[in-house]
């Protein structure tokens, strides 16, 4: 979901100069070196007005001495000036990657705060190209803008100047120039901005479309549907092509018209040059210092107008970056939330309601029901019915729209996000395991544990016997998503973490029906393990999972509309029977 915001260049550039601040030092250092590479650039054509005037007026005066002076001292401020490049080329370029490492480092932590809304409507790929490519942009925009602006200001300033110096109304056709040429381009850098913003959006959904397609290659394959997906690529390939191409007719464009305005400007200069050389209102040395001063003004004003496709590829990556940090964080600490210590698990759903707060569908509406401390609870219903959205709620991956929720007595809202969320484990139908080994997998539920521990928790969840037969053990690589292990051994290492977090209370989520029954036999034991004196609220369409359970509640569009255990539900003939009945004839 893209973002609709409109952001101002004076808005962006208010919002990113504090990350200069850390290093204001650096960018004074390069600022000063820009200047030394400007005034060098300056002091030639005086020297060589000089040496004209000089050979004109009085050759005799023109002497080896003074032309090696006059070289020497030239030679010296090059000297001078390769070192400052050096110093803006290097530590400019790292002072750049700072404040983009910096930027980076603001829209992860950003992104971590975001609520479960944001990624359900944002593509992975749209994301990862705003916090990877976006940026890159942003080094080279940090370090050359302000180098820019400055030899620009520094060159403009002196040069109009000297050449008023000069002689007058030959600067004033210059400088009548100028104007008409910021106008021009000025009005072609607002459309390259706007093909450079698109291009950002159609490479993130490429990247997006290339992400889906990897990950989904099964599926494409089982189908037999690799045709399509390249159909679909080549779609969004196109795309891209047709808008970079837009781009460069743009940028060529741009290119031009400056070229066109340099040339306006030279012939102005030799021909008006010219003509007061003839009237005498021009001396000869005058007249090369101020080609030579023309030459350089117009590099500096090419290479700022110039610039501007640098800068608009800076400014997009920084809007970009804003739209992120501008994105609401939803669900967040309230200012007297306190840590949650000791936790037993006593829930309450007092009138509870929900609706998603993108499309305003509603779930569910005035429930109400307790679960005690270490109380078996599990829920089942149609596909829809709000099972699962129930059980986000708890640790406030979404918050309610009416109503109350309450853990050991306190609304939990009172509770620090960390602190609630620490205290509840939950083992979902769809496993998802980073990518690295097996320990790092477990070790995830409690950064910091032992080896032993680990271990142990793996034997509880009864996975150490298939670890230990694995080529490298624990330090066996799971793949990408842990593609290399099975939906059963998965299920139970997403269980050994649960078992090493040691957490209160326990959420399971269909845990089990993906799996072969071998699989769900095995992952029923562990699960049956790591609800004993926990709190344990089950999810599951197969209602053999959930026999022995404390209470069972039926949860429908409705509400909770039946509950009791296995057997007072059967004897009900209610919902649950029917679900029951459906099931042993599926058996």
């Amino acid at each position: 979901m893209e973002e609709k915001r409109k952001y101002k260049s004076s808005a962006l550039i208010k919002r990113f100069l504090p990350y200069y601040k850390k290093y204001w030092r650096t960018l004074v250092i390069d600022l000063f070196c820009a200047s030394l590479t400007t005034i060098c650039e300056i002091v030639l054509p005086l020297i060589m007005r000089e040496i004209t005037n000089t050979a004109i007026d009085d050759k005799a005066l023109l002497t080896v001495t003074f032309v090696l002076r006059a070289g020497l001292l030239y030679f010296l401020l090059r000297i001078v000036d390769g070192l400052a490049f050096y110093y803006m080329a290097y530590t400019g370029h790292v002072m750049g990657t700072h404040i983009e490492t910096d930027m980076r480092r603001d829209a992860y932590s950003h992104l971590q705060n975001l609520s479960n809304t944001y990624f359900n409507n944002t593509k992975v790929g749209q994301i990862m190209g705003r916090i990877t490519n976006d940026l890159f942009d942003v080094t080279e925009f940090s370090h050359h803008c302000p180098e820019e602006f400055l030899i620009a200001g520094v060159k403009g300033i002196v040069s109009f100047i000297i050449l008023m110096n000069i002689n007058i109304p030959l600067t004033l056709i210059i400088f009548v120039i100028i104007p008409i040429m910021f106008f021009v381009c000025r009005k072609l850098n607002a459309k390259m901005r706007a093909t450079f913003r698109k291009q950002r959006q159609l490479i993130g959904e490429l990247n997006a479309r290339i992400e889906d397609s990897l990950l989904g290659q099964k599926v494409v394959k089982a189908f037999a549907n690799e045709d399509i997906e390249k159909e679909k690529f080549e779609k969004d390939n196109q795309n891209y092509f047709s808008i970079k191409k837009l781009s460069y007719k743009f940028m060529g464009a741009f290119s031009t018209t400056t070229r066109l305005f340099d040339g306006i400007m030279y012939s102005a200069v030799v021909i008006a040059g010219s003509l007061f050389l003839i009237e005498g209102q021009i001396d000869a040395g005058d007249l090369v210092a101020y080609l030579l001063y023309v030459t350089t003004f117009i590099a500096t004003v090419r290479r700022i107008i110039e610039f501007a496709e640098q800068f608009q590829r800076g400014m997009t990556g920084i809007e970009r970056f804003a739209e992120i940090m501008d994105a609401d964080i939803e669900i967040f600490d309230e200012p007297d939330a306190k840590d949650l210590e000791n936790p037993q698990g006593n829930i309450v759903f007092k009138n509870v309601s929900f609706e998603y707060p993108d499309d305003h569908n509603r779930v569910f509406k005035d429930l109400d029901f307790s679960i005690k401390k270490g109380e078996k609870i599990a829920f089942v219903g149609p596909s829809g019915g709000g099972k699962t959205t129930l059980c986000n709620l708890i640790p406030r991956f979404y918050d309610v729209t009416g109503g109350e929720i309450f853990l050991d007595g306190q609304n939990i809202k009172k509770y620090t996000l960390k602190s609630l969320r620490k205290s509840i484990g939950m083992v979902q139908q769809d496993v998802y395991l980073f990518s690295g080994t097996v320990y790092e997998n477990i070790a995830y539920g409690k950064p910091g544990a032992t080896r032993e521990e680990v271990i142990e928790a793996a034997k509880k969840a009864g996975a150490d016997e298939f670890i230990t037969a694995l080529k490298d053990g624990y330090d066996t690589y799971v793949g990408e998503r842990g593609v290399k292990l099975s939906g059963g051994q998965k299920q139970r290492i997403s269980i050994a973490r649960v078992f090493l977090k040691n957490p209160p209370i326990i959420i399971l989520d269909e845990a089990t029906s993906a799996l072969d029954n071998e699989s769900e036999f095995e992952v029923a034991k562990s699960l049956n393990k790591l609800s004993v004196g926990r709190t344990t609220i089950t999810i599951a369409h197969r209602l053999s999972t959930i026999r022995n359970a404390d209470r069972i509640m039926v949860l429908t569009e409705d509400g909770i509309v039946e509950q009791g255990t296995h057997a007072e539900l059967l004897q009900l003939k209610g919902i649950y029977y029917n679900f029951n009945q459906m099931a042993s004839e599926i058996e």
